[in-house]
């Protein structure tokens, strides 16, 4: 099958946006306008093509980023609309790892909103080009040129009104393409027929100026237009495009346009702006890898003659067709019942079905070339992040690395018959989703899962029950408490004598028990002389003390760091033997352990904030209130601050809802495991209390 359009015709875009800005309603006008539905769906009447999953409908909020593909003017737009949730970021992260262009979509009357700033900083990360859409301007408020001087301001970008809007907030009609020069109404229900007409003359001054002001900014930005300009030679429609197209694809701008997707103007000129301002895979730089073994860089071009090279950037497991791997193919073709070589795990891999995927329905097709995005049935080893090439030149892509997961619950199967149903259905949506992890607690035998925010997981738990038919309790998940003692221990003895008839039991041991480092676990030291106790019995005494040290006198937590010295002892010629030494060891060590004034320990985790400088004495309150130790701030770009602390992991459920709220969803953080400390006694005797179940 032959390339049915030239890659200079093809986008592959993906909509990005804070939660509600208005990317999914945009996003089925597009398919509307371009002949590929038939009517206009609704989110809130959950009759849209991309939101297809039932928690999408019935939440009115996109989960997973769905591809759409469209066609406009003879230009093919691969299309990605993304969440807008800060619980699934991931789907935006990975979506911009293999986009070539963005539209950001802003809402008219909030303006730049905090997962704005999240998704903007993901796409500088990763150089995506972008446009951006004022959206809603026909809400109560709506102000466009608010909107570009928030988008100046906060994110530091360069923002380029191409239009100017006709009418505001509910008599918002349409559009002055200032390039043009030409006023652009919208009159029919549908907006499927916009006018083109002269500019209303109450516009003209303003319009004047507002073009006068464009032509500066981007002539600013060209060599040949700045010539010209200064020269007061004639600037034509033809030369501000071309302009404006190669600042918007090397990052100096972004062009603006505005309009009101719900009331079905505006969208047209934003389909034109995808074509002419955002570039093709011919004009984006071309892929760099590494050689899997030799680590040499290699570069490779958007030519289907090149050798392959694809990403796999999502796994979904789909409940009729089996395990499918979107991916984007950057160089060379990717053809049906071929071989490629997986070269992240070194293993070959048979391309089954090829898919061009409309939201949830699919056209299978025979192959994919450089520049398209499409998906696969059959990859058995391939995950998020893998790259597919050709065994004969073997290539490695920069892979896709996701945030650390930030709350954890338990869950459990309702039913024994839950139980393997369960592993298989947490597998298969931690495939899905990098962000979602799966561990066994080896200390409480909990099942532990882990993800982005209580949303996330509520929606992972109720996928499980509706896909997967798996009922399940989640709860809380337990803190792993460790217990060891605050004082040495001299002379901890035990003496295990049984009489039973026949032989005896007999084992004699005595021990010092000492607290040691912080992390160093149970130390054994044997310094028995002139054999009070046999050799032989000398492993079974130090089995004892490590079994014993499992669950601590407290409140059964295991015990630790402390350095046990078997000091003393002694033994029977006949009813002498390894389990009475054992059992003796046990119980001298538990003896031991209670004299020590013993103490709780609880793990320490090093977190950082990252959030807006006017949320710092907020957030540092929190961190306080939750007995965290502030080790330092320090200010980052875009008028951010970072602060770093020790937290209890016990204090730290909840926190990143609590975070959101205090930060109006501004704010992010990150933890990992630092240490273990003693817990103060206040709460010490909480915690005992509530295990012995006293509380």
């Amino acid at each position: 099958m032959s390339r049915r359009l030239p890659l200079e015709r093809v986008r592959n875009i993906g909509i990005i946006a804070h939660i509600d800005a208005g990317k999914t309603t945009t996003t089925e006008r597009i398919l509307f306008y371009t002949g590929k539905t038939h009517r206009i769906g609704s989110v809130d009447e959950g009759t849209t093509v991309t939101d297809w999953m039932e928690q999408e409908r019935e939440r009115g909020i996109t989960i997973v980023s769905a591809a759409v593909t469209a066609e406009w003017n003879g230009t093919q737009i691969n299309i990605i609309d993304t969440p807008g949730h800060i619980d699934f970021t991931a789907e935006v992260q990975r979506s911009l790892r293999v986009l070539d262009g963005g539209v950001v979509i802003f809402d008219a009357v909030q303006g730049v909103e905090p997962q704005s700033e999240t998704v903007w900083r993901q796409a500088d990360r990763y150089g995506v080009p972008r446009i951006c859409f004022v959206n809603k301007m026909d809400r109560v408020g709506a102000s466009y040129e608010r909107s570009v001087g928030m988008i100046r301001q906060r994110l530091g970008a360069n923002p380029i009104a191409v239009q100017l809007p006709i009418g505001d907030e509910a008599n918002f009609r349409g559009v002055v393409d200032l390039i043009e020069e030409v006023a652009i109404v919208w009159e029919d229900d549908l907006g499927k027929e916009p006018l083109r007409v002269p500019i209303p003359e109450e516009l003209m001054e303003q319009a004047r100026v507002e073009r006068e002001r464009m032509v500066e900014q981007i002539a600013e930005l060209d060599d040949d237009l700045t010539i010209k300009y200064l020269e007061g030679s004639e600037i034509t429609p033809q030369d501000l495009k071309a302009a404006l197209r190669r600042a918007v694809i090397s990052g100096k701008a972004t062009a603006v346009f505005c309009g009101s997707s719900l009331r079905n103007k505006g969208v047209q000129p934003l389909l034109d702006g995808i074509v002419e301002y955002l570039p093709s895979p011919l004009d984006i730089p071309p892929v760099k890898g590494t050689h899997p073994r030799t680590g040499e860089v290699i570069e490779r071009h958007a030519r289907d003659d090149e050798p392959l090279s694809a990403l796999v950037f999502k796994i979904v497991a789909d409940p009729y067709m089996g395990r499918l791997a979107y991916l984007r193919v950057y160089s060379g073709k990717l053809v049906q019942a071929s071989t490629v070589y997986n070269s992240a795990k070194e293993k070959r891999e048979r391309i089954g079905r090829l898919l061009r995927m409309y939201a949830d329905r699919r056209e299978d097709i025979d192959e994919l070339c450089a520049g398209d995005i499409g998906a696969v049935l059959g990859l058995r080893d391939s995950f998020t992040g893998d790259t597919l090439c050709d065994a004969s030149h073997p290539i490695l892509l920069e892979t896709i690395t996701f945030p650390e997961p930030v709350i954890s619950v338990a869950i459990e199967p309702k039913t024994t018959a839950d139980q393997d149903k369960m592993a298989d259905a947490l597998r298969k949506l931690a495939e899905e989703d990098p962000t979602f992890r799966v561990r066994t607690d080896e200390e409480t035998g909990q099942t532990i899962i882990s993800g982005m925010g209580e949303l996330h997981l509520e929606v992972l738990v109720d996928r499980m029950l509706r896909e997967y038919r798996v009922q399940a309790r989640v709860g809380k998940p337990q803190v792993a408490y460790r217990e060891s003692i605050s004082v040495p221990v001299m002379g901890a003895e035990y003496r295990y004598v049984k009489q039973t008839g026949g032989r005896g039991m007999y084992g004699h041991v005595v021990l010092n028990l000492e607290p040691a480092e912080p992390g160093s676990g149970i130390r054994f030291i044997n310094e028995i002389k002139g054999g009070v106790i046999p050799a032989e019995f000398i492993p079974a005494v130090e089995k004892g003390v490590r079994e014993a040290a499992e669950s601590g006198v407290l409140a059964g937590y295991p015990v630790t760091d402390i350095v046990v010295t078997l000091v003393d002892g002694s033994y029977h010629e006949v009813d002498s033997n390894e389990m009475a030494f054992k059992m003796a060891a046990s119980l001298a060590f538990k003896n031991g352990v209670q004299r020590g004034e013993p103490i709780l320990q609880e793990p320490i985790m090093k977190v950082e904030v990252i959030m807006p400088e006017e949320f710092l004495g907020e957030i540092i309150g929190q961190l306080n209130a939750r007995r965290g130790e502030i080790l330092g701030m320090e200010p980052r770009p875009g008028n951010t601050h970072s602060v770093r602390a020790y937290v209890p992991l016990a204090e730290m459920f909840g926190y990143a809802t609590d975070l959101r709220s205090k930060t109006q969803g501004r704010g992010t953080f990150t933890m990992q495991f630092s240490h273990y400390e003693e817990v103060p006694k206040s709460v010490a005797e909480e915690i005992v209390a509530r295990v012995r179940g006293k509380a």
